[in-house]
């Protein structure tokens, strides 16, 4: 084993195996911290007197926003910068700001702690990906980040577990004057954010791997990594974008006319939905992606030809995201949804939909990754056939979720529900990197995070939310509303199933071409090696 500086130059074996292990805790650490909110949402809502939508605004729309539009200056950060550093910084902060949610004594407050885990998230996942890319080799790519991505699931499943557990436990040991007037909600913040302090010191003892070592495209170190997250950040950050376009006005005019529209959208959006808050963000975050791209074609028009330029890359990038919308929606709101329904506890709810949604996530999303791998290895485009799978398997079992009035069926069939709905999460990122550079792969990866969060984070819980306000002002009961909206909801997949299989006509040629195309924009090209 060769290292010099903490650099670690060996594609495979037992140390990336160890590294792949400690990065999956650090992906449970970030969703034990996002999904928390889930079985929370029933005591914050009664505690700080919200709705549905702003429930939803709040899980969702808040905390995406940021991640989303952070997660791209951040994953050019990590194409420069030394990976694990930025991963456990990142960590150190989110947990620090999860922790503070749990002084929070009214909606701005949380919302603005939620912004601060959004920023601090957004670190994770590029830098992940890139280095999992490094470590391992092409023909293992999905099913690696797979298993790092099963950690969406056992750490959903743990935070509404521990949430449920946490809320039952704070009730019954103090049903009056709790210590210092703390909710259990708040309690529940604080111990799950705490730990990651700790696990932010172990991310930082890992080893760097070598940059494109595992396909021999290796890249030298970056002169100066901070300067290019300067460039990222004035390059999202309004009016500072518009400096970078100084010297093309096609470009400024572009940008501007495009503000008009987004603004225009946003209005017309809070008139019908009354929302400001949902609306004024997204319309910000989606204009700063706008601003983004603009700037990507002029400061690196390679990265950006390889992205964008690539069929099969923009349809798995919307593919994917579109079955995000409900996996993320009804992730979320199945647990308010079995409270309203039966009279249990939040315990009895986060024991068993936690678990279950845990252990169905982990097997679904890591054979999902084995599957497509092994259809890769068949034909350009199996990896695609995974995407499929999902979506049709999904749609049987979350309606027989939704509808059922037994609870015991309810939590079999959200185990079983899991894995399909799981088993496409290693297919967009380990596709995104097939078609880029390996000094383009962090980018490439929160282009995917970054759309996967608009449409499905940002707007699913908020939209199913606002569904169910919305039927249950017209007269449905509050649990009927919420089913309803959960069930409509599916209605994304018929788009979703559409662009799948752009993605899968296009793949065979993009990938086939990517070094031809890649020679062609002037990157320095090498003999590939598996």
């Amino acid at each position: 084993m060769s290292k010099d500086s903490g650099i670690q130059k060996e594609v495979g074996g037992a140390y990336a195996n160890y590294v792949l292990i400690v990065l999956m805790i650090v992906y449970i650490f970030n969703f034990i911290d996002r999904n928390i909110l889930s079985i929370l949402a029933e005591d914050i809502k009664a505690d700080l007197g919200i709705t549905d939508a702003q429930m939803g605004f709040l899980y969702g729309t808040v905390f995406a926003v940021f991640y989303a539009v952070f997660g791209i200056p951040l994953a050019r950060f990590a194409d420069v910068w030394t990976r694990r550093s930025l991963i456990s910084v990142g960590l150190g902060f989110w947990s620090l700001m999860t922790a503070a949610s749990g002084l929070a004594r009214s909606f701005p407050v949380l919302a603005a702690c939620r912004i601060g885990v959004g920023i601090g998230e957004a670190s994770a996942s590029p830098s992940a990906y890139s280095m999992l890319s490094d470590y391992y080799p092409r023909r293992l790519r999905a099913t690696v980040i797979a298993i790092y991505a099963a950690g969406v699931y056992i750490g959903a499943g743990i935070g509404v577990f521990l949430g449920g557990l946490i809320l039952d436990w704070w009730a019954n040991t103090y049903p009056t004057n709790p210590p210092f007037g703390l909710k259990g909600w708040q309690v529940a913040f604080m111990v799950v954010g705490i730990p990651g302090l700790l696990m932010a010191i172990w991310v930082r003892t890992l080893r760097e791997p070598q940059r494109g070592m595992s396909e021999g495209l290796t890249t030298p170190a970056h002169p100066a990594p901070f300067r290019v997250l300067g460039e990222e950040l004035m390059a999202i950050l309004p009016p500072f974008n518009l400096k970078l376009l100084v010297g093309h006005p096609g470009a400024i005019r572009k940008n501007l006319l495009a503000a008009a529209c987004f603004a225009l959208i946003a209005v017309l959006l809070i008139s019908l939905t009354g929302n400001i808050g949902q609306w004024l963000a997204t319309g910000i975050g989606v204009y700063i992606t706008f601003s983004w791209a603009q700037n990507l074609k002029i400061r690196d028009p390679a990265t950006y030809a390889m992205m964008f330029g690539s069929k099969a890359f923009v349809y798995t990038m919307i593919a994917f995201p579109l079955t995000a919308f409900v996996g993320y929606g009804a992730g979320f709101w199945i647990p308010p949804l079995l409270l309203r329904v039966h009279d249990v506890s939040p315990a009895d709810i986060g024991m068993y939909i936690g678990l279950g949604a845990a252990a169905g996530g982990f097997l679904g999303i890591t054979l999902g990754g084995i599957l497509s791998d092994y259809l890769k290895s068949r034909f350009r485009g199996g990896r695609m056939i995974v995407g499929y799978i999902s979506i049709l398997g999904s749609i049987p079992l979350l309606l027989l979720l939704v509808y059922t009035d037994d609870l015991v069926f309810a939590f079999w069939i959200n185990f079983f529900l899991t894995m399909p709905a799981a088993c496409g999460g290693g297919v967009p990122p380990s596709t995104a990197s097939d078609l880029v550079m390996p000094r383009m792969r962090a980018v490439a990866g929160a282009y995917y995070i970054l759309v996967n969060t608009f449409i499905g984070l940002a707007l699913g819980p908020y939209a199913i939310g606002q569904l169910s306000d919305l039927l249950h002002s017209g007269g449905m009961s509050n649990a009927d509303a919420l089913r309803s909206a959960i069930a409509l909801s599916m209605l994304v997949f018929i788009p979703a199933l559409f662009f799948l299989y752009l993605a899968q006509k296009h793949l065979p040629r993009d990938e086939a071409m990517r070094l031809e195309l890649a020679r062609d924009l002037g990157e320095s090209v090498e003999a590939e090696a598996e």
